[in-house]
């Protein structure tokens, strides 16, 4: 019975995932990017690693807090301490509470902790940041991607479906005795020639897929069809939007990861340079303490209270009716309160060692980024000549795309007629696919070099899209 449940939940849990992965849904750029925003690992880790920063700021925040302590004890002497031969002051049972409060009042080294984490906080939400735009860089190529390997895989088949009709034609033409067997066999071979290549292309679809899913953080059996084409996604996207005489780089996530790790070193030299300063903590101090002392008056007074001889029947060497042991409890309770000053005044020159570490440190940093500021300003100006080119060639394919295809239908035309051979046609469809193809790879360089673009500047992704946008006023249009 046990294996009959588990059979049925496995094949039950099977199901409702292969329906749910099933579902087939449209997924556009923007909602990629959302997507991904929100459901990728690598996104969820940044975003705990800024939680984490904040809960150690709120731990140095506790050094600056009250600390109360409290600590109670209680004990019984199975053998009691004596100070003489039968006279002992101990107590069978002791009881003793103690309370003890300290708050800092001048800490100059927590202050600048506090500072640091601060800064620490900082360094993680722009390494989520950083995250978040590496992550947008790759979920774009990856969609153009996907886009590029779909609209070369029609251009494929469409070429596919033409070359087709042209055996088809010719084998008609042959069977009549007005098309030679070359021609039958060329644009047979041809055909066969353009197989692999449909094969490889609907192979790289499946991995661009994958590998975009991973991206999104979405399971491994959904299924989605993207919406938009690379015309489309080009066209939204206008060259004359990236300013060309100065472009302002103090977003970018290098530039600004250098920027906090010299923030962090200047923290740590104040730090240090606070560890000098002395230290200022008020405290207080309560204890409650009680205890069952047994007081042998007959031990104390060498035999009963009134001594040898006293009261009836009292003779020596006996402690008589008088010799009495009286126990009772007796509590305490002190308290005691002060201030407490320390002064760091020698600790064998660590701190003069830990500075110039730190300024040393400090240099170098400064170098780097001067020499990180120019590797940018190049990065930024590659990728403008990028689009730039991407762009031109676009232009000029789109132009031999026209030829190739005009060029295409003549040859189409004469063959049919019997006035060219199958190699002018052959020629015709190779030079019209290999030009479809080269304008979609143009239009894809294009759109990759922008993405590109708005990584090194330090843009290409919103952590808030706005659902609506406001509408200006008349106002506020006349004064845009």
């Amino acid at each position: 019975m046990k294996r009959i449940i588990i059979c049925l939940a496995t094949a039950v849990a099977a199901l409702w995932s292969t329906s749910v992965g099933a579902q087939q849904f449209e997924l556009s750029l923007d909602k990629a990017l959302e997507i991904a925003l929100s459901d990728n690992p690598t996104i969820k880790v940044a975003g705990l690693e800024i939680e984490r920063q904040d809960w150690v700021r709120k731990q140095t925040i506790g050094n600056l807090l009250p600390n109360v302590s409290v600590s109670g004890q209680y004990s019984y002497s199975i053998v009691k301490q004596e100070m003489a031969k039968g006279l002992s002051f101990g107590a069978d049972n002791s009881i003793s509470t103690q309370a003890s409060l300290s708050l800092p009042l001048f800490a100059p080294t927590v202050y600048e902790t506090l500072k640091m984490n601060q800064t620490q906080l900082e360094q993680a939400v722009e390494s989520a940041r950083s995250s978040k735009i590496n992550l947008a860089n790759e979920v774009k190529k990856g969609f153009y991607n996907i886009l590029l390997a779909e609209q070369s895989l029609v251009v494929l088949k469409e070429s596919e479906k033409s070359i087709a009709e042209t055996v088809a034609n010719t084998e008609k033409m042959y069977a009549q005795g007005l098309a030679s067997e070359y021609d039958l066999l060329s644009a047979q071979v041809q055909l066969s020639n353009l197989k692999p290549n449909i094969i490889q292309t609907e192979n790289s679809i499946k991995t661009s897929k994958l590998l975009f899913k991973m991206y999104l953080g979405l399971p491994a059996n959904a299924d989605f069809t993207l919406v938009g084409t690379l015309d489309q996604m080009a066209d939204q996207a206008s060259v004359n939007t990236i300013p060309t005489d100065s472009v302002d780089i103090s977003n970018n996530t290098d530039l600004r990861s250098l920027d906090l790790q010299a923030q962090m070193l200047n923290h740590q030299l104040k730090l240090t340079n606070a560890s000098r300063l002395p230290t200022i903590a008020a405290f207080s101090n309560f204890m409650f303490s009680g205890n069952d002392n047994t007081m042998d008056f007959g031990s104390m007074m060498g035999g009963g209270i009134g001594g040898p001889g006293a009261g009836a029947g009292g003779g020596e060497g006996s402690t008589g009716s008088g010799a009495t042991t009286k126990k009772e409890w007796w509590w305490q309770h002190p308290l005691s309160a002060g201030i407490t000053i320390s002064i760091p005044l020698f600790s064998g020159g660590r701190n003069v060692h830990k500075i110039s570490e730190i300024n040393n440190s400090l240099s170098q940093l400064s170098l780097q980024r001067e020499y990180l500021r120019q590797s940018v300003n190049i990065q930024v100006e590659n990728a403008f000549n990028s689009i730039l080119t991407a762009r031109e060639k676009m232009a000029s394919n789109e132009i031999t795309v026209r030829q190739a295809q005009k060029a295409y239908d003549i040859a189409l035309v004469r063959y049919n007629a019997g006035t060219s051979t199958i190699l002018e046609l052959n020629s015709s469809e190779l030079s019209l696919t290999q030009a479809k193809l080269n304008y979609s790879q143009a239009t894809y360089d294009y759109l990759a070099a922008r993405a590109d673009y708005e990584k090194i500047i330090g843009q290409g992704f919103e952590p808030e899209q706005p659902t609506e946008p406001e509408q200006p006023t008349d106002e506020q249009g006349a004064q845009q």
